[in-house]
């Protein structure tokens, strides 16, 4: 007996699903899937925790829309409602199989035209882990000319895409890698048959083309629910950033931290203590206070900077106690001759 993992038990997928299981999930149909059966993000979504302070939105913790990848599946499930009414396909169900194919085109990494920055690949099915697809576009939308691998937001097999592919930015081509083309492609797909997706039958049998797992269709149905009871929608880019922040300038002069204590005070006072002896205090500082008779702390000498006369470069530390840079501290006694 095979153990199913939390992410694939039936009794993990929230109870607010709006799409009824069916009682026997149908049996897929011939042919090869969509994405080739490739492996797929099996992560659920997250649990919305009732309404924020305010009547604002739920709360969530993940599973933002990029905003072309939004416009995308709103674009594609538009189109479908003028060319297959029939279908009633809805645009969160294109959301759910982008969300489990690559995340949502890897939160929204396109170009201004819905083709994603980097391309996304699946394994090469070569008949070890998956299944055997030899090459059937010489190489030219996935690059290897040997097998065959899912490409794109929607994780097309380059045979599927031959069929289905579409071209749904108006430029003129049918790009896998665009989530415009792949959206509109996968609607047509999901339409295919005169199905009618509002019926459960058929919504699983549409879902089960793509990949020919039972656990896959749970995933994608949780998904389908989470999206049908709202969404949440952000810039390209911003779901999932890896971006590293960019280093901060350095301070201003003004701004610059204070010395430590054990250093002598960067700007002692000029007018001497209070005399020991009779003798009547200078008016100005003595030119050589370490002749003085009265003990002080000497005055900073050149090689002594001044707070900011000597910052660091960019990336250097800013701290200015460092071994190289801090002369030994003087001593407050040593040649007073007391």
């Amino acid at each position: 007996m095979v153990a199913l993992t939390a992410s694939q038990s039936p009794a993990a997928i929230p109870a607010r699903t709006a799409t009824p299981a069916p009682r026997q999930t149908p049996p897929a149909e011939p042919g090869p899937s969509v994405s080739g059966d490739t492996p797929y993000r099996t992560e659920l979504p997250p649990l919305r925790t009732g309404k924020a302070d305010g009547g604002q939105a739920p709360a969530e913790t993940d599973a933002a829309l990029p905003a072309s990848v939004f416009a995308a599946y709103r674009q594609a499930a538009e189109r479908l409602s003028r060319e297959a009414p029939g279908c009633r396909l809805r645009w969160q169900l294109l959301a759910a199989i982008g969300q489990v194919e690559s995340g949502q085109a890897r939160g929204g990494r396109v170009t201004p035209d819905g083709t994603t920055v980097t391309p996304i690949l699946g394994p090469r099915l070569d008949g070890v882990a998956f299944a055997l697809i030899r090459d059937t576009d010489g190489g030219a939308h996935d690059g290897d000319g040997e097998y065959d691998r899912a490409v794109g937001p929607m994780q097309f097999i380059p045979s599927t895409w031959a069929r289905w592919g579409a071209d749904g930015n108006g430029d003129g081509r049918t790009d896998p890698n665009n989530v415009f083309d792949a959206a509109l492609a996968a609607g047509r797909y999901l339409c295919a048959g005169g199905r009618d997706l509002s019926d459960p039958a058929d919504l699983d049998r549409a879902v089960l083309g793509y990949n020919h797992s039972a656990a896959y269709l749970r995933t994608v149905r949780a998904w389908y629910a989470y999206f049908l009871d709202g969404h949440r929608v952000v810039p390209d880019s911003s779901a999932g950033s890896t971006k590293r922040p960019e280093p901060s300038p350095a301070k201003p002069r003004e701004a610059a931290p204070p010395r430590p204590s054990a250093r002598p005070d960067p700007a002692p006072s000029r007018t001497p203590p209070a005399p020991a002896s009779p003798a009547p205090a200078p008016s100005r500082p003595a030119p050589d206070p370490e002749e003085s008779e009265n003990p002080q702390l000497p005055l900073p000498t050149p090689d002594i900077g001044l707070p900011g006369d000597d910052l660091p470069a960019a990336g250097a530390p800013l701290t200015s106690n460092s071994a190289d840079s801090m002369p030994a501290a003087p001593s407050t006694t040593a040649d007073t001759r007391r």
